[in-house]
């Protein structure tokens, strides 16, 4: 924590933010040198540079890490090994070698594979249950054995059904029919508090097609700028028009509008037990099991509910206000991997505008057509930056960061401006190095290694598509980790290649 965040060492835990308390606990935790350290959704509630920060000092920390996590991009480059509990896979649960896309290529074989092998039963027990209804003579011919195995197969075809079964929270927000094509429109508005500018000034327009995604530190000013587009906060300067049929619905990143004593069947429904639902009356059971609620989860106290579940029911009351913008404030924290699949397609297909503030990066360059940065300038003072998409974002930064390396360190490059007239800007290009004889004969045989790299991958593959592997999970997950080790010495011999011509 800088001296300029005006967090002292006495402060009280219980005072501060919920990004400063994950990153107290963190401390708290590392300054005991773990060898094996515990992270349950060390993302929530942290900025995108502390996640930045956090993934590259995971990424080369010489303990080792368990890590429960939703931010899939936070997986990808930081883990080595995926394990995922799911009643799909037998016995619960699938382990994976390698970072989080090798998994999902594993895990798309593997539940296709099972979902043929479903149906290859399934008509196998079919033949069977028609032998056996042929009739007392048939019957009478038929070994017994044959009458236990169409048992047993009956018992696994039941079993992969289901295993093969997919829950998914069904998730559509209510639009209305017509938008105008500004629904808000801000005009030079800023924002300071005290001596201290949170909000330089800012033109803004949001129309039916924008997805906004803000992306900053805590206390950037992110939170400010919804406020004041939604009219609970005045500028300074500037003007903010709203649409004359504008309607918002917001979802709060803490949860903090449920009542944790309330049922959940109250929660959705306080009055009746029956809801409005895009102009149709809806059983608020019927509605909450849209959301993957069982019954007997809908007469609980919502304090109860894990914070995924909480998560989930704010979505489903949210999905009950008709609007034109949804402001939604971290609704990630806590969601797992199919909801947030199905809230990423939900809001790309939303006939109104979006304005979304997460630390999922994933979801962010899924949803966002435009990201709005909370950022400093080379002065120190608050500056907005508008780009395109996370990816783009996340270039631009690291190229800061680069260019802050160089400052620091000294001028290894030297400005136009600074630059004395006998020295010429442009680089000399480097000496080649002559390649020793050990890497002379590496570099003659590497075009052989790649040619048999590529045979194995090919045989790889078509042995995978082997009927008899497909039924075979085992297999198929051995053969799955081999093709990704495959890939993976391919790239790195080409990487060689060419490093060495």
């Amino acid at each position: 924590l800088s001296p300029s965040s005006g967090i002292k060492p006495d402060t009280l835990v219980s005072t501060l933010s919920g990004g400063v308390k994950k990153r107290v606990a963190l401390a708290r935790e590392l300054i005991k040198r773990p060898d094996l350290l515990l992270l349950d959704e060390p993302t929530n509630h942290l900025d995108i540079e502390s996640i930045l920060w956090l993934e590259d000092f995971l990424a080369h920390a010489p303990f080792a890490t368990v890590t429960i996590t939703h931010d899939r991009l936070f997986l990808q480059r930081i883990s080595n090994r995926i394990i995922e509990l799911d009643k799909r896979h037998k016995d619960g649960l699938l382990s994976v070698n390698g970072d989080y896309a090798n998994y999902l290529e594993t895990r798309e074989l593997l539940l296709a594979a099972q979902e043929i092998h479903e149906q290859k039963l399934k008509n196998t027990l079919r033949r069977e249950t028609e032998w056996l209804r042929r009739g007392a003579q048939a019957r009478q011919t038929k070994q017994q054995a044959r009458i236990q195995n169409a048992a047993d197969l009956k018992k696994e075809v039941e079993e992969l059904s289901f295993r093969n079964q997919k829950g998914t929270a069904r998730l559509d927000f209510q639009s209305l029919e017509k938008n105008p094509k500004k629904l808000i429109e801000a005009k030079g508005i800023s924002k300071s508090f005290g001596e201290k500018r949170l909000l330089p000034p800012l033109d803004l327009l949001v129309t039916p097609q924008s997805r906004l995604g803000l992306l900053g530190a805590n206390g950037s000013g992110k939170s400010t700028l919804i406020k004041i587009l939604l009219g609970e906060l005045k500028p300074d300067g500037g003007t903010v028009v709203h649409a004359e049929r504008l309607k918002a619905a917001y979802f709060e990143q803490n949860r903090e509008t449920l009542d944790p004593t309330k049922t959940l069947m109250d929660t959705i429904c306080p009055k009746g037990e029956w809801v409005d639902y895009q102009g149709q009356k809806v059983h608020s059971k019927g509605y909450l099991a849209r959301f993957l609620f069982t019954y007997e989860q809908m007469g609980l106290a919502v304090g109860k509910l894990s914070g995924g579940e909480q998560s989930r029911l704010c979505l489903a009351r949210l999905m009950l206000t008709e609007a034109n913008v949804l402001i939604l404030d971290e609704p990630t924290n806590d969601l797992d991997m199919a909801t947030l699949g199905v809230l990423s397609e939900v809001l790309k297909e939303f006939k109104g505008a979006v304005i979304l503030v997460t630390h999922d990066r994933s979801f962010l360059n899924e949803v966002a057509n435009q990201i709005l940065f909370f950022g400093k300038n080379s002065q120190g003072e608050r500056a907005l930056s508008v780009f395109a998409g996370f990816e783009q974002w996340e270039a631009w930064f690291d190229e800061q960061k680069t260019l802050a390396k160089r400052v620091t360190n000294g001028p290894s490059v030297l400005a136009p401006s600074s630059a004395p007239s006998n020295v010429s800007l442009e680089t000399t290009p480097a000496r080649k190095k002559k390649l020793s004889h050990k890497e002379q004969r590496e570099l003659a045989g590497m075009e052989e290694k790649i040619q048999e790299a590529e045979k194995k991958l090919t045989e790889l593959e078509s042995e995978i598509a082997l009927p008899e592997n497909a039924s075979n999970a085992k297999k198929l997950l051995d053969l799955s980790e081999e093709l990704h080790k495959t890939q993976s010495e391919i790239e790195r011999l080409y990487s060689r290649w060419a490093e060495l011509s």
